[in-house]
C-alpha cells in the first residue's frame, strides 16, 4: 500500500490533511460480480450536495399549494406570473454558499407552464406580458450557474399537465380507445419529445436531467425521451425512465437515507409498476439499496428547505418562514444523506419578487458554514498499513477525536462490505464503530475519545478495496447521531 499525504496550512488550530491511499490488498468474496458506475454517476455522487429550484405559476396565486388540485386544475390567468426582481445570480449565489455543487431548475411542473421560450409548447414564457414575452429563465439560470462555478441541470415535468389535461402521462377525456384521444396523446408525446430536444440543444452541457416522477416507458404509451437525451446530452445523469435509471429516489422526501446505503440496486429502473418490490416495506429497497445488486444506481435524498415541523413546501407560500429547517436539523440531514453515501438535494423556491427570501438565504449560508466547519479541517496525522487488512492513522499528539470520515474510490466500485473502527485509548485498542457500506463518503460520529491512534480494519470485501481517505476530526459540540 502506498500512502500519499497532502497538507495545507489553516488559520486555526486544526490543520488540514488529505490522505490518499491505493492498493490495499485484502481478501475478497469469490463469485461476486464487480458493478461499476459511469463517469457521470461518479461525478454526481462526488458532488455530494445539490439544490433544486421550484418556480411555477401558482407561486403567484396567493393560495396554499395543493398537489391534487394543481394536477388537474389549470391556472385561470397565466399572466399572474410577474416577478418584479427576478435574479438567478442571487439564487445560485445562495446555493453556492450552502455548499451545493450543482443546481437544477424545474422548467415545467404540474401546471404544464414552461419557464423558457419554447417553439413546440405555446404555454410558456412567450405567452406572457411579463418582459414582453422575451424572457428565458432557463438561459438566465444556466448562465448564473456557469458564473458561480455550479453545474446546471434541468427538471422536466411531463407526467402531469393541468393545462392540457394530462394525468400520469395519459391525456384525459373521451373514450379510452377513441381516435380523438389517441391523436391527442400522440400530439402530447411529440410536444414533450420536442421540448426535451429544445432543452438538450439550447443551453450547453447539462449535469443532470430529471423527469418528475420518472418518464415512465414508451412501451406504456408515454413520451419517448431517452433517445433524445442520449443523442444530445450523452454526458448527463439521466433521472429516469423505465428503461434507464442513473440514480434512484431514496424512499422519502426527508433528506435522509437508510443505513446502510449501497449504491447498487437489483433492478435497472425505479418503475414500481414493473418492480413492485421497490415499494414494499415503505420503500426499504430504495432507502438501502442492495449490496449485491446488478446495477449501479446511487441514492438521492431530497427535501424542501421549507419542510420543517409538519410542512413540506417545495413552492413558496407567504408566512412560511417558521417552517424553514433549523440549522441543527439541516446538519443532521447532511450527515444522514451525504454521510451515508447518498447525494443530498435541497429544494429552494423564489418568492413572488423572483428572489430567494432573506431568511432562506441566511439559513443556507449558515448551513454551508456549519458543514465546512465540521469537514474542512481534519486532524493532522500520518497513515500507514497494518498487516494487509487495516490502515493505521497516527495523530501528532494525544487529543480528542469524535468524528471519522472514510471514502472509497467509487470509480472502482463499492468493494468494502464490513469494517471496524478502533481507537487506542489508555494503551488499548477500543472499538468505536462497526459498519458495512462506505461508498463515496461515510461520516462516523461518536462520543469524544482522547487518542493518538486510530485503526480501520476491513473485515470483508469483494475485491481489493481502494480507499480515497481515512480522516479524523474533533468537532466542537455534541456530534450528531450515526
Amino acid at each position: 500500500m502506498k500512502a500519499i499525504v497532502k497538507k495545507k496550512s489553516c488559520g486555526n488550530s486544526l490543520s488540514a490533511i488529505t490522505i490518499l491511499f491505493t492498493g490495499l490488498l485484502l481478501f475478497g468474496r469469490p463469485g461476486i460480480a464487480q458493478v461499476l458506475p459511469t463517469p457521470q454517476q461518479v461525478a454526481w455522487q462526488q458532488a455530494g450536495m445539490g439544490v433544486v429550484f421550484h418556480y411555477d405559476l401558482h407561486v403567484f396565486d396567493g393560495k396554499p399549494y395543493n398537489q391534487t388540485s394543481n394536477r388537474i386544475t389549470p391556472v385561470p390567468d397565466y399572466n399572474i406570473f410577474q416577478p418584479s426582481r427576478l435574479n438567478t445570480d442571487q439564487w445560485i449565489s445562495a446555493a453556492k454558499a450552502a455548499g451545493a455543487k450543482f443546481a437544477i431548475l424545474t422548467v415545467t411542473h404540474e401546471t404544464g407552464f414552461a419557464l423558457y421560450r419554447s417553439d413546440v409548447n405555446p404555454y410558456c414564457l412567450k405567452a406572457l406580458k411579463w418582459r414582453d414575452g422575451k424572457a428565458d429563465i432557463v438561459a438566465d439560470f444556466v448562465e448564473s450557474c456557469h458564473k458561480f462555478g455550479i453545474k446546471p441541470g434541468l427538471y422536466i415535468g411531463i407526467r402531469w399537465n393541468a393545462f392540457l389535461g394530462v394525468h400520469d402521462f395519459k391525456v384525459q377525456g373521451g373514450d379510452h380507445d377513441s381516435t380523438f384521444r389517441h391523436e391527442r396523446q400522440l400530439a402530447y408525446n411529440r410536444m414533450c419529445e420536442g421540448m426535451v430536444k429544445e432543452l438538450c440543444t439550447r443551453y450547453g452541457e447539462l449535469f443532470e436531467i430529471w423527469f418528475d416522477g420518472g418518464a415512465s416507458d414508451p412501451a406504456d404509451g408515454s413520451p419517448d425521451v431517452l433517445p433524445v437525451v442520449e443523442r444530445y446530452q450523452p454526458n448527463t445523469l439521466f433521472y429516469w425512465n423505465g428503461q434507464r435509471s442513473d440514480a434512484r429516489w431514496g424512499g422519502s422526501e426527508s433528506g435522509t437515507i437508510g443505513d446502510p446505503c449501497w449504491s447498487t440496486f437489483p433492478y435497472p429502473s425505479m418503475l414500481t409498476s414493473r418492480y413492485p418490490a421497490i415499494a414494499a416495506n415503505q420503500f426499504a429497497l430504495a432507502k438501502h439499496g442492495d449490496k449485491d445488486g446488478r446495477y449501479w444506481m446511487p441514492a438521492m435524498a431530497d427535501a424542501p428547505l421549507r419542510g420543517y415541523n409538519g410542512r413540506h413546501e417545495w413552492f413558496w407560500e407567504p408566512g412560511d418562514e417558521a417552517h424553514i429547517y433549523p440549522l441543527a436539523e439541516l446538519v443532521n440531514m447532511y450527515y444522514h444523506s451525504v454521510g451515508r453515501n447518498a447525494t443530498l438535494l435541497l429544494g429552494l423556491t423564489p418568492d413572488t419578487s423572483g428572489l430567494l427570501p432573506a431568511p432562506d438565504v441566511a439559513r443556507l449560508e449558515a448551513f454551508g458554514a456549519a458543514i465546512r466547519q465540521r469537514l474542512d479541517t481534519p486532524l493532522q496525522g500520518t497513515l500507514t498499513p497494518v498487516k494487509q487488512s487495516a490502515a493505521h492513522l497516527s495523530l501528532q499528539a494525544l487529543q480528542p477525536v469524535n468524528q471519522v470520515v472514510i471514502r472509497e474510490d467509487i470509480s472502482k466500485g463499492e468493494r468494502v462490505r464490513a469494517y471496524t473502527l478502533d481507537a487506542k485509548v489508555n494503551g488499548r485498542w477500543t472499538t468505536l464503530f462497526k459498519g458495512t457500506a462506505v461508498g463515496n463518503m461515510r461520516i462516523i460520529t461518536f462520543p469524544a475519545v482522547r487518542t493518538a491512534a486510530l485503526r480501520l480494519r476491513i473485515n470483508e470485501s469483494i475485491a481489493a478495496p481502494v480507499l480515497l481517505s481515512f480522516s479524523a476530526y474533533h468537532v466542537p459540540g455534541v456530534p450528531v447521531d450515526h
